[in-house]
């Protein structure tokens, strides 16, 4: 073991993976956790979102030994199933080579089973129900609800959007701490379709499956959309997102206000959702009995307290769920971390400097791109133009090697900084989306000429 001891606050996915990464170098490890043992406890109603696990995430897993464990109950899901309101459905893949698809996997499952892993490594101590109320910037120490004061040789904090690491960092910890919090006019709500039943049940059979197993699946309604992740046992995760209070009259759609009967939510589903009504037998009780919940992204600078402390994950970088890179991203994070540990060692103040330098351009950059692609889920995938740029750029990863479209820079270039991506993955965009919308017909195109000027492209 080494003398370093690391004290980590939030036993969430970032925080629960980076005590593998620290005790894999012999770092003896603290973790204070806000919430109960979350293996004792039952999943808060609403709260179990499903996560779309992509080859960022994947790949920091692989370095702890994780990535096949969590991928054998994971579902592949290899492209967005559009779902219009007459019902007619249309697959959008994700890339067009083989072997790119995104996962579908449960964020509790994830949770306990990097927390079980933990565990097995000398010098790491989870402590439940210990809420941090405040860290002292200058001399390294944070304070508990129970009374419990810590300190350690540093301290990383993963505990999430609300981090009150952060919260003491922005009230005098940290000269110029700079935070900008900004919400989105829209909320989200968790909903459920069952799995099918048979006599003969296999768990991960797509015969439980009441709709496309191998897809996520879309309805979007302009203002407003839902959206379905698949379940290893059958079942999908929906989710609705719409607008927390009704919008002008001309901007169309409805609202979480606006839906506060029986009635009216019924009416609203029938008209907007119709095809996905009959596969949610507790439509009424889940929407009514789950809560719900904010969108908002969250960026702040510096993320370290002179080398006493780091924020990490959603403490530094909050992010819309909308490129599904919110878990990848803070996997990331853990992984390039890990990366500085192992030149550094327990330099820890060389470590968070050369770690926010590394990871601040590139977690503003899929701030950016989750908020951009809400707009484009809700609103462009039920576009023509957009679908001819997406058959468009299946076509070129079909034939190119070297092509790749913006959305697989992200999910499927773990080589790939988020920045890049962004600069790079928004001049194809524009380039493509204005070739498609002078044609009708992909076949039109002719490929190699498009290649070329995607080639020639200046970022």
């Amino acid at each position: 073991m080494s003398e370093s001891k690391v004290v980590i606050i939030g036993a969430g996915l970032a925080g629960s993976l980076l005590v593998i990464y620290l005790a894999k170098r012999g770092i003896a490890v603290d973790v204070y956790e806000a919430r109960g043992d979350m293996r004792l406890e039952e999943v808060a109603a609403g709260r179990s979102i499903n996560l779309a696990l992509s080859d960022r995430g994947i790949a920091a897993l692989r370095e702890v030994g994780m990535d096949e464990y969590i991928l054998a109950e994971a579902v592949p899901m290899y492209g967005r199933m559009i779902h219009s309101v007459a019902g007619e459905t249309k697959l959008l893949p994700y890339s067009g080579r083989k072997g790119e698809y995104i996962n579908s996997v449960s964020r509790a499952g994830l949770n306990v089973a990097l927390i079980n892993e933990a565990e097995k490594y000398p010098g790491v101590r989870f402590h439940f129900d210990q809420r941090c109320i405040y860290f002292d910037c200058a001399m390294g120490e944070a304070k508990f609800s129970s009374g419990t004061k810590v300190t350690g040789d540093t301290l990383i904090a993963t505990d999430g959007a609300g981090s009150s690491v952060r919260n003491a960092m922005l009230h005098g910890g940290v000269e110029r701490f700079n935070f900008a919090q900004t919400w989105l006019e829209h909320g989200y709500k968790e909903l459920h379709i069952p799995r099918l039943h048979h006599l003969h049940e296999r768990v991960g059979s797509s015969e439980l499956f009441a709709i496309e197993p191998n897809a996520l699946h879309i309805w979007p309604r302009h203002k407003f959309m839902m959206i379905a992740l698949p379940n290893f046992d059958g079942s999908f995760t929906c989710t609705l997102f719409l607008a927390h209070k009704n919008p002008p009259v001309h901007a169309g759609g409805s609202s979480f206000e606006a839906l506060a009967t029986k009635e009216s939510l019924l009416n609203f589903f029938n008209k907007e959702f119709p095809d996905a009504v009959p596969l949610m037998p507790t439509l009424t009780d889940d929407f009514f009995t789950n809560p719900t919940g904010n969108l908002g992204t969250i960026k702040c600078w510096p993320w370290n307290a002179g080398g006493r402390a780091l924020l990490l994950g959603d403490a530094a970088h909050a992010v819309v769920p909308f490129y599904g890179q919110g878990m990848n991203c803070a996997f990331e994070d853990v992984r390039v971390l890990g990366q500085l540990i192992a030149k550094h060692h327990t330099e820890w103040k060389t470590v968070y400097k050369e770690y926010g330098e590394l990871r601040k351009i590139n977690a503003d950059a899929i701030a950016d791109m989750a908020e951009e692609n809400f707009y484009e889920m809700r609103d462009a995938v039920a576009d023509p133009v957009f679908v001819r740029k997406r058959e468009l750029e299946t076509k070129l990863e079909q034939t190119y090697p070297d092509y790749f479209s913006k959305y697989s820079m992200v999910t499927f270039r773990e080589d790939m900084p988020y920045s890049l991506a962004k600069e790079k993955g928004n001049a194809q965009d524009r380039l493509l989306m204005s070739i498609c919308g002078e044609i009708e017909n992909v076949m039109e195109i002719d490929l190699e000429n498009v290649h070329e000027q995607i080639t020639n492209l200046k970022y």
